[in-house]
């Protein structure tokens, strides 16, 4: 039986936050975060392992630090897909199932990836991701927090199947007559996407024979070309969390991310290394 695989690609130079798997957060650096979701998650799922996918050798360094098995690949590269996929190429074996973990997304709750694991093993499904429904309180923060940094947080849509429509850096439904919707239902009707996949090496491979698509471009939301070359995306609804931030892409997330762990319990965990 093929083993499945949690990869943690993890850039030094990120375009608004230099540095960024190593930047501390409640002295904790992020990637080390990162690392401990995915070792419990390998504590909970038989049969898969962990890898972080780097070009620095600062952070290639740190892994050795913190005992994790990692993967050196070249620096320009598109995205945090790409290099998942390329650190995969390098393997002796492939994967069944590539679990895309970024490595700025330490609010993930490791119930949520042991979920996504199982709905794509139950559904043989090619690329899964995971979203979770916004309650009101966590969309108006989601709001506000947009206003400083517009370009953090994306949305989707999902229909009845659990496939989703769209996916995008705006809040997305529209709500018309919102206050009445608001004593109608418990919950918003936006759900917030986590930046988290699983995925079959084969369609990984077609992702990077197709070019970008204009509207990937315009967001610079990867997936998209996935929607935009006619490949769905099932979509594993989980519960919300008090972590509802979906990943730390500037400064100010960085703020925030502190915030949250002084008003909330601190969910990092040390691993056994």
């Amino acid at each position: 039986m093929k083993k499945d695989l949690i990869v943690i690609p993890a850039r030094y130079n990120s375009k608004r936050l230099p540095g960024k798997p190593l930047i501390l957060i409640n002295d904790i650096p992020l990637l080390d975060r990162v690392v401990s979701i995915a070792m419990q998650v390998k504590s909970q799922v038989d049969n898969i392992d962990v890898l972080v996918a780097t070009d620095s050798l600062d952070i290639a360094e740190h892994c050795k630090k913190i005992k994790v098995n990692f993967i050196m690949t070249e620096s320009n590269v598109a995205s945090g897909t790409e290099r998942v996929y390329l650190a995969c190429k390098e393997l002796s074996y492939l994967p069944n199932f590539i679990i895309n973990l970024q490595g700025d997304a330490p609010f993930v709750n490791p119930s949520q990836i042991v979920s996504l694991i199982n709905k794509a093993r139950n559904n043989n499904s090619n690329v899964t991701t995971t979203a979770y429904q916004l309650s009101w309180q966590n969309l108006d923060s989601l709001r506000e927090r947009k206003k400083s940094s517009p370009f953090s947080g994306t949305t989707c849509t999902i229909d009845d199947l659990d496939y989703a429509i769209w996916f995008t850096k705006q809040i997305i439904p529209s709500i018309r007559n919102e206050e009445t919707v608001r004593l109608k239902n418990p919950k918003s009707p936006v759900y917030q996407h986590l930046g988290l996949y699983c995925f079959k090496f084969d369609v990984l491979r077609k992702f990077f024979q197709f070019k970008a698509g204009r509207y990937e471009e315009l967001e610079e939301l990867e997936q998209l070309r996935f929607i935009e070359n006619g490949i769905k995306i099932l979509v594993d609804i989980v519960e919300e969390t008090n972590f509802s931030m979906s990943g730390i892409d500037s400064p100010n997330d960085v703020i925030v991310a502190t915030q949250i762990l002084k008003k909330f319990k601190d969910p990092f965990v040390e691993w056994d290394n």
